[in-house]
């Protein structure tokens, strides 16, 4: 099951996405690489080991003066299917 959680400040976001395994890992990947390149504004990205098989993919904008990362993360939370992000 993949989640999400986000945080918001005034020029920073962050969408972290947990996913679980090979597959859903390969998934995720693949769907943030595809809308993140759609967007001229490049965030920093990387992954943390939660647990032997957990992983949390972290996606950050800073100096995000537009705005702009809430749609991205919109965008890719409806490609993955996320229902409920944390915030």
């Amino acid at each position: 099951m993949i989640d999400a959680e986000c945080r918001s400040e005034e020029k920073f976001s962050k969408l972290s996405i947990a996913y679980e395994g090979k597959e859903e890992g390969k998934l995720v990947c693949s769907t943030i690489d595809k809308i993140i390149a759609k967007y001229d504004v490049k965030p920093e990205t990387y992954t943390c080991n939660i647990s032997d098989s957990k992983e949390v993919l972290v996606i950050e904008y800073h100096d995000d003066i537009t705005r702009e990362a809430g749609a991205i993360f919109e965008e890719i939370m409806q490609a993955l299917n996320i229902k409920n992000c944390i915030k």
